[in-house]
This record gives C-alpha cells, structure tokens and sequence, in this order.
C-alpha cells in the first residue's frame, strides 16, 4: 500500500497529462478502500471465537477496552415507550345480552324494563350523560343518553298506555316547538312498584310513531332517533317517573334497566363528615388487578335528581363486568380508595361517611314512612 501511494503521489503510474487532474480524486478512492478493507470482520479464530449476535440491535457483546470507551460517547437518543393514562369508559363496546324482565334477586331490586334501543346498537348510558349531572344552562340530568344514529328505532322499554306523543313535554304545552324535550313520547306502564304507578320517557325524536291511547308490548317501535330540542346530537333521552309523571319525580334509570348477563351494578351514598350527600363529586371505578378501563362518574348534583326509595344513593355505575374493582376518590385531601366485588345480575351497594369510612351494607329495611307515600282506602268511623 506504502508503494501505491508513493507511485500515485510521484505521478509514475499516470500519463504526464491527467496526473495532476486524477491525483487527488485517486487519493480520495485509495482512501475510501482502506476504509472498507478496516472495517471489514476477520475470520473467527479458536481464541477469539465468533462475535456474538447482540441481544439489542446497534448492540455487540464484546467488550470495549476502557482507553477508547471513556473517550467515546453516544449520539443515539434510546427509545422510549409512553403508555396514555386510561381515559374515560368508552363510548362503545361489546355487551352480553340483558337478563330477561322482571330481572329482580332481592326484594328491592326492579330491573323491569329492557333497553329502549336494540341490541344490534348502542344501548347502554352514554358515560358522560348520566342520571344527575349538569349540562344545559345548569339543569340537572334527569335521565341517561343513550347514543344512536338519527333514524335508529326507539323501543317500549315494557308494556303499557301511551299517555303522551307530542312536543311540549316539558314545557307542558302540546306543540310547543321550542321544548328542550323535543319530540317526545311517554308510557303508563301495566306495572308499578310499592303500590307507585310507573311512567318512562322517550325525547328526542325524529319522528312519533305511537300515538296516545296506544297499548305497547316491550320492543314495539315508538318513534326514531332524532336530535329535536335541547341537543348536540342524535341520540335518545330516556327517563323513568315514579308515582307520578312530572320532571321532578325521576329516578335513576340504570338501576331499572336490566344488566347484561353476568354483569352488575355498582350504588354508592357519599356523604360529608355533616352527613349531606357529596355532590357532583368525581369517583374512579378500576377493575382489578388490570385498572383499566378507568370508570369516571360524578355523584348527583342538587336539584331535580332523587335516590332510590331504598338505595338512597347519589351514586350509580350499571354495566360492570363482574369481578374485584376499587373505588378511588378525594377527600379532605386525602386519598380514599375501598374495594369491592361485583356480581352477576345484582346490585353492590356501598356507603362512605366522614366518621365511619367504607362500609358494606345494605340499608335498613325500610319503614312505611321511608318509602313513597301512596293513597290507601281508609274508612270514616261511624259516630258513636
């Protein structure tokens, strides 16, 4: 090599006439190639053995000698892999079928009415639109949102008279175009509870199709999805009214909607260290040992929303899968967290005091002054 170069610098190998043109262009080559012939592995000796194959790639697993080492220093940015904080349930996803109406295992449940969308659709509460939240101009949520395209069919939710097909719902002025309700119709259910007469409520609606005086079985078609009154979107607002059909008689749909087969419902009552209930207060639901998907609900704010007769509660989260989850949530600046099970088809009901902490415990069986007052047929004594 020492030759080559001293031919080539001498100009002995070139024609007079080009040496001067090639001699640096040459050079460069010359360099080039001994650069590839150092870079190129030699033959694996009995005292060396093969390189090993790294384990990660740009990686060897032979030693580098410590001289050259400290003088090098990486240019290569490692990788990195960041995992996303689990957000909110989503808004779609895969349920069983619902456990067959009436759906009741203790005394105080009342699964009785199905989905008022199909099964081939979403059908469950959207998560951000429950029972006792605030939305619109500071007005509780007096029922759940189930989310549908526009057209989709909207479903009796169980037998019954329809009483009301029309706008106006809750403005109480029949065609009333500018009720928030929208389009709206409402069913006087064969049925009660506690000697209550029973009442669902379906706006929203693109189109009626019921009519009043109109005798429904569960699944007959009431009307379509639509996004009439107060709305961002396409979906159906369905609401359950007990003892009587005003605004400020609904309770909590989830916990009249039957479950998924093998899934169940979470009810909680949240209260200060005065015994008031916590409201609007954010609670994370995780099931265990994974923690996603991460459940967020807000306990009922002030207003229109009630508690179950029973329950009594300011918290629900139906369609859980059943298994170990923890309730996670803040107070007074500390962390709460409390674990509990969820079964099949039933209700876990929970409680959380200031004094007391977590307790499970079904609430006292209640007296005739605890539950809705209903009319009874009375007597006038005959004077003596």
């Amino acid at each position: 090599m020492k030759n080559l170069l001293f031919l080539l610098e001498s100009g002995s190998l070139l024609p007079y006439n080009s040496s001067k043109l090639l001699h640096s262009k040459v050079l460069f080559m010359v360099l080039i190639i001994t650069i590839l012939i150092g870079c190129t592995p030699s033959a694996p000796t009995p005292e060396t053995g093969p390189t090993q194959t790294a384990v990660i790639a740009g990686e060897t697993a032979t030693e580098v000698p410590a001289a050259i080492a400290a003088q090098v220093k990486s240019t290569i940015v490692p990788f990195r892999f960041v995992v996303p904080t689990p957000g909110a349930e989503p808004v779609t996803g895969w349920r069983p079928p619902l456990y067959p109406v009436p759906w009741a295992v203790s005394a105080y449940d009342h699964f009785y009415f199905a989905r008022p969308i199909g099964a081939d659709n979403v059908n469950w509460p959207l998560a951000e639109y429950r029972y006792g939240g605030v939305f619109f101009a500071n007005v509780v949520h007096t029922g759940v949102d189930i989310d549908a395209n526009e057209g989709t069919e909207i479903l009796a939710a169980g037998p019954g008279t329809v009483i009301s097909a029309d706008w106006g719902l809750y403005t109480e002025v029949p065609g009333n175009t500018s009720d928030p309700y929208g389009q709206a119709v409402v069913i006087h259910h064969d049925f009660g509870y506690k000697g209550q007469a029973l009442y669902t409520v379906y706006a929203h609606m693109s189109e009626i199709i019921a009519v009043v005086g109109q005798h429904v079985e569960t699944g007959d078609v009431l009307g379509l999805v639509g996004d009439t009154g107060a709305t961002t979107g396409p979906h159906l607002h369905f609401e359950v009214r007990l003892g009587d059909k005003t605004f400020y008689r609904t309770y909590n749909p989830e916990l009249w909607m039957a479950p998924p087969q093998g899934w169940g419902v979470l009810v909680g009552r949240i209260t200060d260290d005065k015994g008031d209930l916590l409201r609007q207060y954010p609670v994370d639901v995780r099931p265990m040992p994974s923690g996603v998907p991460l459940r967020k609900v807000l306990t009922y704010a002030m207003g229109a929303a009630n508690g179950d007769p029973y329950y009594q509660e300011n918290l629900v989260l139906s369609d859980l899968p059943e298994g170990l989850y923890k309730i996670n949530f803040d107070y007074k600046e500390k962390k709460q967290q409390f674990w509990v099970n969820i079964y099949p088809g039933q209700i876990t009901y929970f409680t959380f005091t200031d004094k007391d902490g977590f307790q499970i415990a079904l609430p006292p069986v209640p007296t005739l002054d605890f539950l809705p007052r209903t009319a009874t047929p009375t007597r006038t004594p005959k004077p003596k």
